[in-house]
């Protein structure tokens, strides 16, 4: 998250920790940048693994930063704004930055995710969002992967998200107990598709309702984007 010092003396916490290492020669993370809750896409771009995410945002965009340059002020001319409550906020996988940009560095496979929205309407802080999707399943956060159960139906539809997310297991969502630092998939079929995202202890914890087989052939329906619907 970005800026946000300006509004809020609690998100000073974000400048602490530090970020683990990388990846080595050809290890790649990947850029996004959007705006309004991912509905406007404004740049993909792939950068290395090495890098924190300021520095792939500063070599694939023109920004301007303040603090020391430890906050983002605006990105291709798009500025951050107390008045009109819109700022950068970043995410890693579908997770909300814990820290500065300038202190995560980026892992093989990652999603660095820039979004310029409206603070006041979603909030200051929104943990986690479905829009990378199958992450954060796959590549965690900081580097660290939690073990992922799939909570539902054992068709073959759900067996092969499963295998998407790299579960260990498929569980009955109403009868199984979960430990709370373990990441959680459920899949409820249902007529109206919605798809939200929790993050809770440094775990995951997705809920899809709808046609499973659509969320396996449709990234459409959620690619860069906070929630279904």
């Amino acid at each position: 998250m970005i800026r946000v010092a300006l509004v809020a003396v609690a998100a000073a916490a974000l400048l602490t920790g530090c970020g683990g290492s990388g990846g080595g020669p050809g290890h790649t993370a990947t850029l996004w940048l959007t705006r309004d809750e991912g509905k406007t896409v404004l740049l993909v771009h792939t950068v290395p693994a090495d890098e924190t995410v300021l520095q792939a945002l500063e070599r694939s965009a023109k920004i301007t930063t303040r603090y020391g340059g430890r906050f983002v002020e605006s990105v291709n001319g798009l500025s951050g704004s107390i008045t009109a409550r819109h700022d950068w906020f970043y995410y890693v996988n579908g997770v909300e930055g814990d820290r500065g940009a300038a202190d995560y560095r980026l892992h093989d496979g990652d999603i660095a995710w820039w979004d310029y929205r409206d603070w006041g309407q979603a909030g200051m802080s929104v943990p986690a969002v479905v829009g990378a999707f199958p992450e954060p399943f796959v590549h965690g956060y900081d580097g660290k992967v939690r073990p992922t159960i799939v909570l539902g139906p054992k068709t073959a539809a759900v067996r092969r998200i499963a295998r998407l997310v790299h579960a260990t297991r498929i569980a009955p969502a109403a009868t199984t107990r979960v430990r709370s630092d373990v990441n959680t998939l459920t899949i409820r079929p249902a007529k109206v598709t919605t798809f939200t995202a929790e993050w809770h202890d440094g775990a995951a914890h997705f809920v899809f309702a709808g046609d499973p087989e659509r969320l396996l052939r449709d990234p459409a329906l959620y690619r860069h984007r906070y929630r279904v619907p």
